[in-house]
């Protein structure tokens, strides 16, 4: 949860905050263009997921405005990433996280931004569009959230929730192992399902609408890198299916294996105890 703030003194963040607005308004129009029924291109990719000219443009925009601020390079998901093996420290970009989200004329899409420093993400941000909200990491401290719309910043505080809610995608129910994964969580505690796209999910986290979110269907690096450095700094994590915490850049392949995603240590103990059950019963 967050509680209202001053504007912070991080000449990094201050330095991103014009970019990302303009990247919120990008996006916003587009969408906008999109539900009205105007002409709106969409592809496939080679792997059959849709890749539209929203997602285009604002990887066009970001790329630029990056190369204006940083020397470093650029990993996008609408880039190349011929070279990526040989980079120590790059910015990893989604440019629009939830397209098929955007695309079902769910308000449940992000921008995900990260800074990779060898295998770790140091720096991040995410931003909702529709909400004109902007979250951002700092190098070090609390995640803070900023309403550019009314110019206020929040910084982030725990608080505890009584219900456990579980964040699911809303494709999950056609997948038998959210299912298998449920039932065992039924077993340790009470739980109600928070259903939404895929990194605005991490922002619920910090909202505290969402305390596990479990993954078995596939992501890649620029999905989840934002979204962990921000829950990580709050007392939560996101490790693979054999705890182990997930790095960046580190493999041939940019797809990441299965996860899970939690709040604090409480709800990592019940996440993983159901997965253990879930394993041992399938």
């Amino acid at each position: 949860m967050f509680k209202a703030t001053t504007s912070p003194q991080d000449p990094m963040i201050l330095q991103f905050v014009p970019i990302l607005t303009q990247a919120c308004e990008i996006l916003r129009e587009e969408y906008q263009r999109y539900c009205s029924g105007e002409a709106f291109n969409i592809e496939k990719k080679n792997d059959d997921s849709p890749v539209t000219q929203a997602d285009y443009r604002v990887n066009r925009y970001l790329t630029e405005a990056l190369a204006h601020i940083s020397d470093l390079p650029l990993l996008s998901e609408e880039g190349k990433e011929d070279d990526r093996k040989h980079w120590q420290e790059f910015w990893l970009l989604d440019p629009l996280d939830g397209t098929k989200e955007f695309l079902h004329k769910r308000p449940e899409f992000t921008i995900n931004l990260s800074l990779i420093k060898g295998s770790l993400t140091t720096f991040a941000i995410l931003a909702i569009p529709a909400q004109r909200i902007i979250y951002f990491c700092p190098e070090q401290g609390l995640p803070l959230k900023y309403h550019y719309q009314i110019q206020q910043w929040f910084t982030y505080f725990a608080v505890e929730t009584a219900v456990i809610h579980v964040g699911l995608s809303q494709s999950s129910q056609k997948k038998p192992k959210y299912q298998q994964y449920l039932d065992q969580l039924a077993k340790l505690t009470d739980y109600a399902e928070f259903k939404a796209g895929s990194a605005y999910k991490f922002c619920m986290i910090l909202e505290d609408q969402v305390d596990i979110y479990p993954r078995f269907h596939p992501t890649c690096e620029w999905d989840t890198s934002a979204g962990q450095c921000m829950i990580e700094r709050i007392g939560g994590g996101l490790v693979d299916f054999k705890g182990r915490p997930f790095i960046y850049n580190q493999r041939d392949t940019l797809l990441n294996g299965g996860f899970i995603a939690y709040k604090n240590a409480q709800m990592k103990t019940i996440a993983l105890q159901a997965l253990h059950e879930m394993h041992v019963e399938h």
